[in-house]
């Protein structure tokens, strides 16, 4: 009987031991031995939030619609990165997933609920994440986003939080991090939930951190030894977020220029970490506005194209990793009413986003109007100039479309049909808008089941040092163990086999083993497994 329960321990640990052989692709069964670690010093990770294959490809249909008439796919540069994974993003208690717990799984290899930043499903244990790490082995920190930097994506790098709503809470360990670079979008809850709380900029100066919030400013800035750096876009939008790429002005900075001001203030021999956030690809898929997300995800491929020609200059010692926290919006191309074509091209005819048309058109046309005296011949030659859409021309059911969210967003009376649902038809936007969001999509052949994520897995694209251990097809929590070994991050043996329980006898022995360079992959795992059976 102890021999056969040896023989179980052993069998279990076997199955352990190999379980992350297989995690990486099938590489030693497919090409041999794995190639080894190569280490790098300089590491960014994009992520596009909401961003999957149907948001990318669409882009580049978009893309290729503009500079050609034949039916192709102009590709991004993140595409054509030589690695490529498929990355499944489920959380703790779903198969869909929101930015706190997907990020929380990319920067701490561990999963917890929706709406919870780096914290255990019963909020009491705390995570320590890639990025904290990475500030402990004595490397720069940037963390750069288009929406505000104590949003749940960007948040997940430097705080833990119970509640991803606690922004005001969030912000203050922004403060405290002692990261060094902090771009983009400004604070949600700068004074806190009710506006009672100190100031959230001057607690950031105390801190020790130059904050800026002018282009002029942003520009100006160089690197300065012990320097801590907070760059507010001069312009927001919603929420104190970057505004949507495609209300972009003159002169207004872009992503790329958060991404290259970064590498200019955190490069340094020792090594920096840099996280950078598309997330008005998010925001506009939520919103269904097919426009408004090309444009961003058009943004976030030049910002990645920056970084891209940094890693020319330094080929051996930088790895960019790009993919995708969720999707959003239950996006397809293809939509019933066009069945087997599309016209992206008419897509370039909208000129604003839902956010920009909300704000400067619904907004100033409903002060002062009650519904009685709202007419929808009003509004219609900003509908034209703002979405390309001639009310003239359409069928009648979408006029009748838009007559009625018309009158829904002028707070009209309006009996519901059997059929209306207006979560489903409107989904807490502005009617009139994402009724015209709407038939854009629909005219170019796009399809949208949601106004929320999804459960679909998203792609992850990488270039550099050990590209390879991001192809195949892996979990979101596989991320963190994948960065930590390029960046030469020694972790806790729980974290490298959490999934099987308390590490073998030997284990600590063997990694040491294979960090010298002594065993390949497969030979480290079972000597690891030899010392195990035989104490």
């Amino acid at each position: 009987m102890r021999f056969w329960k040896r023989f179980s321990a052993v069998a279990l640990v076997l199955a352990c031991a190999l379980a992350p052989v297989f995690a990486m692709g099938g590489k030693e069964a497919t090409s041999g031995p794995a190639a080894p670690v190569q280490k790098a010093k300089y590491v960014f990770v994009f992520i596009g939030d909401g961003m999957a294959v149907a948001q990318t490809s669409a882009a580049e249909i978009y893309a290729n619609a503009m500079a050609q008439k034949e039916p192709g796919f102009k590709k991004l540069g993140f595409t054509q990165f030589p690695a490529q994974g498929i990355t499944t993003t489920y959380d703790a208690s779903s198969i869909i997933t929101d930015s706190a717990s997907a990020g929380t799984a990319i920067v701490s290899g561990n999963k917890t609920l929706s709406g919870v930043i780096n914290m255990d499903a019963g909020k009491t244990i705390r995570f320590k994440t890639i990025a904290e790490y990475a500030k402990e082995i004595g490397w720069k920190i940037g963390v750069v986003s288009t929406v505000s930097i104590d949003h749940a994506t960007p948040a997940a790098f430097y705080s833990k939080a119970p509640s991803r709503g606690d922004m005001y809470d969030i912000a203050v360990q922004l403060t405290q991090s002692s990261f060094d670079y902090f771009g983009g979008g400004g604070f949600a809850q700068p004074k806190g939930k009710k506006g009672d709380q100190p100031d959230m900029t001057d607690l950031a100066r105390k801190a020790g951190y130059t904050v800026v919030d002018t282009v002029d400013a942003f520009k100006a800035l160089k690197a300065l030894p012990g320097q801590k750096v907070i760059a507010i876009n001069e312009t927001l939008q919603d929420a104190s977020a970057m505004p949507c790429d495609l209300d972009r002005q003159e002169g207004d900075l872009e992503l790329a220029d958060y991404v290259s001001k970064g590498i200019e203030l955190l490069m340094n021999d020792k090594g920096f970490f840099f996280a950078v956030e598309g997330g008005k690809i998010d925001w506009a898929c939520h919103a269904n506005d097919a426009a408004a997300y090309i444009g961003d995800t058009l943004a976030f491929n030049r910002a990645i194209a920056v970084a891209v020609e940094f890693q020319k200059k330094h080929p051996k010692d930088t790895l960019i990793i790009v993919t995708g926290d969720h999707e959003t919006g239950g996006m397809s191309i293809g939509y019933a009413g066009t069945k087997y074509t599309t016209a992206f091209q008419g897509i370039a005819m909208q000129k604003g986003s839902f956010q920009a048309f909300d704000d400067q058109v619904v907004a100033n046309y409903k002060d002062g109007r009650t519904a009685a005296d709202a007419r929808l011949s009003d509004l219609l030659p900003e509908i034209k100039r703002w979405f390309g859409i001639d009310y003239a021309t359409l069928s009648q059911k979408d006029k009748e479309l838009i007559e009625r969210a018309f009158i829904r967003t002028m707070k009209g009376e309006l009996a519901l049909t059997s059929q209306e649902d207006p979560y489903l038809l409107y989904g807490g936007y502005e009617p009139l808008t994402v009724t015209l969001t709407h038939i854009v999509s629909q005219a170019a052949g796009i399809g949208w089941t949601s106004y929320s994520h999804t459960g679909l897995p998203v792609a992850t694209y990488a270039l550099g040092a050990s590209q390879w251990l991001f192809d195949g097809y892996y979990d979101n929590t596989d991320m963190f163990t994948k960065l930590a070994a390029v960046m030469g991050i020694s972790l806790p043996a729980k974290k490298i086999i959490k999934r099987c329980g308390q590490p073998p006898i030997g284990m600590r022995s063997a990694m040491r083993f294979r960090r010298a360079g002594v065993l390949p992959q497969v030979s480290y795992l079972l000597f690891s497994l030899l010392v195990s059976a035989l104490f």
